[in-house]
């Protein structure tokens, strides 16, 4: 685990980060509130480019909760079945649709207990659904954020809660809303696990990785 960096080196970090991508997106395909909560549950130990093949027809024609109970378990299993622990999953989508109609009158709820309250939806989830959907500065720490912090020391930390703590207490206030999709890219993509991209990453002069790939 790297040590904290300091205000001054996150800011430049950041900077940098925001010049190359000043709108950075999540990679789940969704088309309202409703299915990016869906979409973002479905993908816990499956990849996006997996759960987006797979809802692609599913969100033409359940994209709303009463829609999702009227295909039932079974047909929503049939659209989900190539993604990992499907039944289980099949099964929380069914029992979120109906509490969503029972008690929140169909609508998605915008705090972060009431999202976790939700069969399936952790703390990951629920801040991944208030960051892209209502632009609230919720850090949804991954493999890939967990990983990216403790290399570099962005955000160093033992478990996701630490590192989650971390990026809310060091990374300045203004970067904060797009901090945990610029962490995700940067590990999906440069910061990889097994040979990271060091030579073509564009913090490797900040970075506290010992280990770099130049």
């Amino acid at each position: 685990m790297a040590k904290q960096l300091p205000y001054q080196t996150l800011t430049e970090i950041f900077q940098r980060f925001a010049a190359a991508e000043p709108e950075p997106k999540g990679e789940l395909d969704h088309v309202n509130v409703y299915t990016l909560v869906v979409a973002v549950a479905l993908s816990a130990q499956a990849t996006d480019a997996g759960v987006n093949k797979a809802t692609a027809k599913l969100f033409k024609i359940a994209d709303t909760p009463q829609k999702m109970l009227d295909l039932g378990e079974e047909g929503l299993i049939e659209h989900i079945k190539t993604i990992g622990l499907f039944r289980q999953k099949a099964k929380n989508v069914m029992k979120t649709a109906r509490i969503l109609i029972e008690e929140y009158g169909g609508e998605v709820p915008s705090s972060r207990a009431a999202l976790q309250s939700l069969p399936g939806v952790g703390r990951k989830t629920a801040n991944v659904v208030l960051n892209m959907w209502w632009g609230h500065p919720a850090q949804a720490v991954d493999t890939h954020i967990f990983r990216v912090g403790n290399r570099s020391g962005i955000a160093p930390g033992k478990d996701v809660d630490a590192v989650e703590r971390a990026i809310e207490d060091n990374i300045p206030a203004e970067y904060q809303r797009h901090a945990h999709h610029w962490l995700i890219l940067h590990g999906r993509y440069t910061c990889v696990a097994r040979k990271p991209k060091c030579a073509a990453c564009l913090i490797r002069d900040l970075c506290e990785f010992e280990e770099k790939a130049l």
